[in-house]
């Protein structure tokens, strides 16, 4: 005897389930549409392994492809289809190479509409499935040949399967001509696939729930993506949904002259941008936070989209931060992302993995201009990064972003503005003084409190990152070239003749 089914049928993909609020309804009837190559039919393999996984009969009727080519296709990701799940195909003559196959073969092109329905419902009375999925509604609307004959079959098809308790999926590549919405107002429920070609990099794909009757889901555009395995969906990110108690404190930076800077330090659960034109430290800035996080015993995770791991390590252990130990003790993780391979709804998805099984309390994010590479347009930039970062705030995390202006003084400006989402701005700035480029840091902006209006010289050492007296003798040090209009001001590492001359 058969268990008692749950009230929706997952379809074995957390995300997708994530965004259908459960899964499908049951005993309904829904469509999966999209272009070859969007992923239809492996999310439809993985909706019936998911049945059979829950000991449910499926049935998979396949009228464009042979039984060999989807148990090829799903051997690919390493799905092994058996058990209680059934394949019913109905092929083209061409494909009989041998008189003597088994007499299961079918050729749907000699068979009219009416017995290629009357064959799809006897295999169905035959096995009594649980889950149906057909693939494709291509051949039925071919063999149709008019709007009103195809959706009179889809309504035959509707209205059988809603004498049974099966969940169904019809499968649409939408290569026909004629792409009416026939299907659409009598399913169920709709699901579209597309699948973008960027000028450069990977292929993207989303998928959007066009209708689902009788309740509620995420709706918009979710990035997913295919790999070994299967379809893995990436649902978008609303911040609204996600909020953990926490205490508000102020850390320390490390550095008792930044922590004075800042007003005293960073306040728990904000974000942070660090501004400046290349060069400059704001890598370093971030991971002096990094720094601070681990000493205090929190956990961090560093997402870099610039920098080569092994250079990076190189270099900020030769400034007093072992990032490759802390990595290798599990104090932080870190990893390289490849923006031209990387959707922002996979990146997010990484970001909220690890805030919430590895617990990182500190998240650094190197660079937006790396980031903003794998984003289509600015404006959807700026709408990811506004919902990540409310999330990450949400959940008691520090956020530390940087961006590289264009330019190395005077006037720059930066790729994306998102001065306005950050709590807290760092800016930081070359000028020149005494012959010699020097670098100088600033808060700008802290909405958590209060923060020093001076600008203070740095500079990067063996031992790290030195920070000076504010610089109140100079004027115009933004803009690269100071005027001195004080009494004596001593910059760092200065000689006794350079002090007399200034």
């Amino acid at each position: 005897m058969d268990q008692v089914l749950s009230k929706k049928a997952e379809t074995g993909i957390a995300g997708l389930d994530d965004i259908l609020l459960g899964g499908f309804s049951r005993r309904h009837v829904f469509l999966v549409e999209g272009s070859p190559g969007t992923g239809k039919t492996t999310i439809a393999l993985q909706f019936l392994l998911e049945g059979a996984a829950l000991n449910e009969r499926c049935l998979y009727i396949s009228l464009s492809e042979t039984e060999e080519e989807l148990r090829d296709s799903a051997a690919s990701h390493g799905m092994k289809l058996g058990g209680r799940i059934e394949i019913f195909e109905l092929v083209p003559p061409e494909s009989l190479l041998d008189a003597d196959q088994q007499q299961s073969l079918l050729y749907s092109s000699d068979l009219e509409l009416g017995e290629t329905t009357k064959l799809i419902f006897e295999a169905f009375e035959r096995i009594n499935p649980q889950r149906v999925v057909i693939d494709s509604l291509s051949e039925i609307r071919l063999l149709a040949q008019s709007s009103l004959r195809y959706r009179r079959q889809i309504l035959a098809l509707k209205h059988f399967f809603a004498r049974s308790d099966a969940t169904v999926l019809l499968l649409d590549d939408m290569t026909s001509d004629n792409l009416d919405k026939t299907v659409h107002s009598v399913v169920h429920g709709v699901i579209h696939l597309e699948q973008l070609a960027p000028t450069y990099g990977s292929e993207r794909r989303r998928l959007r729930v066009v209708k689902y009757r009788g309740q509620s889901f995420r709706g918009g555009y979710h990035d997913f993506v295919i790999k070994t395995g299967g379809v893995s969906v990436f649902p978008r990110l609303r911040a609204i949904e996600h909020k953990r108690g926490f205490e508000r404190s102020t850390l320390s930076s490390g550095i008792k002259e930044l922590d004075d800077l800042l007003g005293g330090g960073i306040e728990r659960g904000s974000s942070t941008l660090l501004i400046g034109p290349a060069g400059t430290g704001k890598s370093l800035f971030a991971l002096q936070f990094v720094d601070a996080a681990v000493k205090r015993g929190e956990k961090a995770a560093i997402f870099v989209f610039d920098e080569e791991l092994g250079l990076l390590f190189t270099r900020t252990k030769s400034l007093g931060i072992d990032l490759e130990r802390m990595s290798d003790e599990g104090l932080i993780h870190i990893e390289q992302l490849d923006a031209a391979e990387l959707s922002p709804g996979e990146f997010a998805q990484r970001v909220r993995d690890r805030v919430a099984s590895y617990d990182a309390k500190t998240v650094v994010i190197d660079s937006i201009n790396g980031y903003q590479a794998s984003m289509p347009e600015e404006n959807a930039l700026i709408l990811h990064m506004h919902e990540l970062l409310q999330y990450l705030n949400r959940q008691g995390a520090n956020t530390y972003l940087t961006v590289a202006q264009h330019g190395l003084v005077g006037d720059m400006k930066a790729p994306v503005d998102v001065t306005y989402l950050a709590d807290t701005v760092i800016l930081l700035r070359y000028f020149e003084a005494l012959g010699k480029v020097r670098r100088a840091i600033s808060v700008v902006k802290k909405r958590t409190g209060n923060h020093e209006e001076t600008i203070r010289e740095f500079r990067i050492t063996n031992s790290g990152l030195t920070l000076g007296e504010p610089l109140s003798g100079f004027q115009g040090v933004l803009r690269g070239v100071p005027t001195f209009v004080g009494e004596k001001q001593p910059l760092l590492d200065m000689s006794e003749e350079d002090r007399d001359h200034s």
